[in-house]
């Protein structure tokens, strides 16, 4: 039994503990309020990732840590001030410890992308939201303590709720009200199941010959916003909403006064053009692939009926 350490109980920290937990692994969450998932093999802690001293007792013994934390707002000013000094912390804190450090990533580095997005791609993008994702991935690269990221795109699954496939969603279908998306109801998006992207943290910590290196996460075929609607009203067994857009340029105008929205706008670009991760590589490296489209919206509807 080894030891691995979670940071934050959102819906991949928790995945990810409860991933392994089921295979036998020992798991130590932490959090700053000490929440998380029940397991018999998940020890939920107290802690700030942020803060070093509190971080050395958590990571003793441990192999890996799964650094799955996220700021406290949606915005670049905030993701700049939290995110990269609790990286640093942890970074120096697992070196210290000999773990790896698995990151769950996004595809904003890449920026606007014409075609599908693949690993060989840079990831150089510089303004906002996508530059601050930049500066994170070019920190872990030059660390001296071992990391991997796994780039996933916009999330799907259990336990998801902030996400335009989340609580946007699900409470829309599930409530039969009208729905109103981002961008396009007809553009192709990729979707990753977050179980997947969770399986492949864990395969990425395992695996030495993958650490120092971006992956994607095994993602399937995308899928525009008017079919991924339907599915899971299907799955979940009530009608199709009305299904509406909210236009980007109606965002950046709500935006100029509100900057939740201006932050929206500020990404909408993924979902007014096709938007497709190709994970072929990773896939091959991982020797995994995505959960079948179907069941990742059976699994997704069964738990919101749950939850709802």
């Amino acid at each position: 039994m080894r030891h691995h350490v979670v940071t934050g109980a959102g819906p991949v920290g928790s995945t990810v503990a409860l991933q392994l937990a089921d295979a036998g692994e020992r798991v130590t969450l932490i959090t700053r309020s000490g929440s998380g998932p029940e397991h018999p093999l998940v020890e939920r802690r107290p802690a700030d990732v942020s803060r070093p001293e509190q971080l050395a007792a958590v990571l003793d013994g441990a192999v890996a840590v799964h650094h799955c934390i996220h700021a406290s707002r949606y915005d670049a000013a905030t993701w700049r001030a939290e995110l990269i000094p609790a990286e640093q912390a942890l970074l120096a804190a697992a070196g210290a410890a000999g773990a790896v450090v698995v990151f769950p990533e996004s595809l904003y580095a890449y920026g606007a992308v014409t075609g599908p997005i693949t690993e060989d791609l840079p990831r150089t993008a510089t303004r906002g939201k996508p530059g601050v994702r930049t500066e994170l991935l070019r920190a872990r690269a030059a660390s001296a303590t071992p990391t991997v990221s796994v780039a996933a795109s916009d999330f799907l699954g259990p336990r998801v709720r902030t996400s335009h496939a989340g609580e946007r969603m699900a409470a829309a279908v599930l409530g039969g009200r009208t729905l109103r998306v981002v961008g396009s109801l007809d553009q192709p998006h990729s979707w990753t199941y977050v179980p997947d992207l969770a399986a492949a943290m864990i395969r990425a910590a395992a695996d030495e010959s993958l650490w120092n290196s971006v992956l994607h996460a095994p993602t399937g075929p995308p899928v525009t916003q008017r079919e991924l609607a339907t599915a899971f009203a299907a799955a979940a067994g009530v009608p199709v909403p009305r299904l509406g857009v909210i236009p980007t340029g109606l965002l950046r105008a709500v935006g100029l006064v509100h900057r939740d929205t201006r932050e929206l706008a500020e990404m909408a670009f993924q979902f007014t053009a096709p938007f497709v991760l190709d994970s072929t590589a990773s896939e091959e490296r991982l020797g995994l692939k995505p959960t079948p489209y179907d069941d990742a919206i059976r699994e997704t509807a069964a738990w919101w009926r749950l939850s709802a």
